[in-house]
């Protein structure tokens, strides 16, 4: 062996030690990590895999040659031809494998083969070398003139002797396969001497299992969606949120009730990236990406709440990054109602000939006029022929809001008491609408067995505020105000500003438009001189695209000098 490769050796010798006490440190300070296993070329099964993360590269002659041909059941291959005398420590090709940044390589299978055909004469020797963290610090060193003709059967890609677990002393940041000339300065490589492949000095890669490892997790925000604030939630119910993950990417959201996970929901399969591949003994994950999943989402994702028995109950949801670290997106209690099964009798005493009566509480009217914010309640009671009550009966009902195009939403309606008697009630800032009250005699039936239609206008909610209060002829005052009321329409609501003087009549002065957020503005100058006392109001006549009915705002009194 040349002095320089005993040199190289030892060198390499002196840094995998070092390597070994920083490895050790770090594994002292680390954070707890999640990890992901990445196949490559093949997987462990034989199909064909890319070869994402992995970086080919060709010094010297021309003839040194990085090849990839995995995607026709190749292999990686570095390799010296045999067609050209070779340098020694100039002639190289090396593929190497990097872990995305934020990430170590916690592991590594590789299935591979190389041969030294080439031989080697005097002061220089073909060679290839498998090495980690760093290029220089090499697990296995195959030199054919220290007795090193080939590792691995090239024959065959996967049998159990082309396979090799990387020593933990050599796991780091990079994994390095290089066919190489080697021995001391001057000396060459020899040509014509290669073997069935036409190669000097080649190395084989069939398939590698990397398993990767990363700290940091994934973060979540903006977290909405039925789950995150309603009461009771039946069928399927929603959170939705943004979340975003440095290295691996945002795979899962977890749903776990009382302890237990319910449910897994892969939230974007990254055109098919983000997809478990399977075939890991740990139980984590396999991709053949590097980063297989999106580093950042927007997500809406359903939660089957059958899954779960009706009652309380502690639900947790997470984002989990392809690694396997979490973060949670929600954490509260929740009531699950889901309603029984079709055809179940609906109610105690359930009868298709149900009397259903109902009305506004304070009138016999079925229709009542009244101001915006005032709360309302409907009581009703559901009997069977003969008067017997309906004991425990779910109640349908459904509000459609008083503008074009509006469509009938459910409400909120509790089941019938012992005396077959409900209350329902519609709050404060609801707009115009009709209610239809209905009762099927079993769950699921399509027509109900008795219904009640009610309705009530509201009148529209105005604010008005005026400044300043006093003012003189030449001089401006200022409107600002808002409609209290939604929706709004597409392109703001119509506003009608009067004023009278004591004793006189309201006198339209000007017509604005609100903005999509229902706030509106105006300024008016006075022409001729007081001392007068006006007193103003918004009004916010009917329209079709407005659910409330004509409204006024409050009086504001203004005194011109």
């Amino acid at each position: 062996m040349g002095v320089e490769m005993v040199r190289n050796r030892v060198g390499m010798a002196v840094t995998v030690g070092l390597a070994m006490v920083v490895l050790v440190a770090l594994a002292c300070a680390a954070a707890v990590a999640g990890g992901y296993h990445v196949y490559s070329c093949r997987t462990p099964w034989g199909a064909v895999a890319p070869t994402d993360g992995w970086m080919g590269s060709e010094v010297g002659s021309g003839y040194d040659h990085a090849t990839d041909t995995c995607s026709t059941g190749g292999a990686l291959v570095a390799e010296l031809e045999d067609a050209a005398k070779h340098g020694v420590a100039t002639d190289k090709a090396v593929w190497s494998f990097t872990a995305p940044a934020g990430e170590k390589v916690a592991s590594a299978t590789l299935w591979r083969a190389g041969d030294n055909g080439g031989g080697g004469v005097g002061g220089a020797s073909y060679q290839f070398w498998l090495a980690g963290p760093n290029e220089s610090e090499a697990f296995v060193q195959c030199i054919y003139t220290l007795g090193c003709g080939s590792e691995g059967d090239i024959g065959k890609p996967l049998s159990e002797t082309n396979r090799l677990v990387v020593p933990g002393s050599h796991l780091g940041t990079g994994l390095y396969l290089i066919a190489f000339c080697g021995g001391d300065p001057g000396h060459n490589c020899e040509a014509g001497k290669g073997d069935a492949n036409g190669y000097a000095a080649a190395i084989y890669l069939y398939a590698a299992d990397i398993l990767l490892e990363q700290t940091a997790g994934p973060t979540a925000t903006k977290v909405t969606g039925e789950l995150t604030t309603a009461p009771t939630v039946r069928g399927t119910s929603d959170v939705a949120f943004d979340a975003s993950d440095p290295a691996s990417g945002v795979y899962e959201a977890v749903f776990t009730v009382d302890g237990r996970a319910v449910q897994s929901t892969v939230v974007d399969d990254n055109g098919g990236r983000c997809r478990d591949l399977g075939g890991t003994g740990d139980g984590r994950p396999a991709f053949a990406y590097v980063q297989p999943c999106k580093p950042s989402v927007s997500v809406d994702v359903p939660f089957d709440t059958t899954r779960v028995s009706d009652g309380t109950h502690h639900l947790v949801v997470s984002v989990i990054d392809a690694a396997g670290n979490s973060v949670p997106v929600l954490d509260r209690a929740i009531t699950v109602a889901n309603p029984p099964p079709v055809g179940t009798p609906n109610g105690s005493n359930a009868s298709a000939q149900a009397i259903l009566s109902a009305g506004w509480v304070g009138s016999r009217r079925a229709r009542i006029a009244s101001g915006y914010g005032h709360a309302h309640t409907i009581a009703g009671r559901l009997t069977a022929t003969g008067g017997t009550p309906i004991v425990g009966a779910r109640i349908d009902c459904t509000a459609t809001a008083a503008y074009q195009g509006a469509k009938a939403a459910a409400m909120a309606c509790p089941r019938t008491g012992a005396d077959g008697r409900f209350a329902v009630r519609v709050p404060g800032g609801a707009s115009s609408r009709t209610i239809r009250i209905a009762y099927r005699a079993h769950i699921g039936d399509l027509l109900p067995a008795a219904t009640r239609t009610l309705g009530v206008a509201v009148r529209a909610g105005v604010r008005l505020r005026v400044s300043p209060h006093t003012t003189g002829v030449g001089q401006s005052i200022h409107f600002t105000g808002a409609l209290l009321g939604a929706p709004i329409p597409r392109g703001g609501k119509q506003i009608v500003l009067e004023a009278r003087s004591p004793g006189g009549p309201w006198i339209e002065f000007d017509v604005i438009r609100t903005s999509r957020k229902g706030r509106y503005r105006d300024t008016y100058r006075f022409k001729f001189p007081g001392p007068v006392d006006y007193r103003f109001r918004a009004l916010s006549e009917a329209e079709a695209d407005y659910p409330y009915a004509t409204g006024v705002s409050n009086l504001v009194q203004v005194h011109e000098r």
